[in-house]
């Protein structure tokens, strides 16, 4: 065993290391994968709303829908630009005017689990009265899902 630990000659050395180590790279994946996975749920929607609970399934969605969003104070946001009650319905018969998808425009409205039922039904009446009939309720799933 004492002679293992000995040099073996004057001008011997040590072969370089041809292996890479991955560990690092490894590591470094993992906490882009943890940060991103962390932020992505919030680049989802601008406005914070406190969605409700709800068992539904997710739509399919092919075109980008126009959001219409209630937040706990009962402001309202159009695609995150806020909206007074007053300009509301022009805003909306301007949504309506623009050329729709195919399978028609569809217009998510997101609402704080905490709003009167009034104020909802004010904005929906509101889309109806636009035109725009196609309207999804959101909500997040039984799971936390949006």
């Amino acid at each position: 065993m004492a002679g293992s630990l000995q040099r073996r000659g004057r001008g011997s050395r040590r072969a370089p290391m041809a292996d890479i180590n991955v560990t690092p790279l490894v590591d470094v994946m993992l906490v882009l994968l943890i940060i991103f996975m962390v932020t992505a749920p919030l680049l989802v929607a601008g406005v914070p709303v406190d969605l409700p609970e709800s068992r539904a399934a997710a739509l399919d969605q092919q075109a980008q829908p126009v959001q219409v969003s209630l937040d706990g104070q009962g402001a309202i946001f159009i695609d995150d630009q806020a909206v007074t009650a007053a300009e509301l319905p022009q805003r909306l018969a301007a949504i309506a005017t623009q050329p729709a998808p195919p399978e028609g425009r569809r217009v998510y409205l997101r609402a704080d689990r905490s709003l009167n039922y009034g104020k909802v039904m004010a904005v929906m009446g509101e889309l109806n009265r636009a035109g725009l009939n196609r309207v999804a309720l959101v909500s997040v799933g039984g799971d936390g899902a949006r």
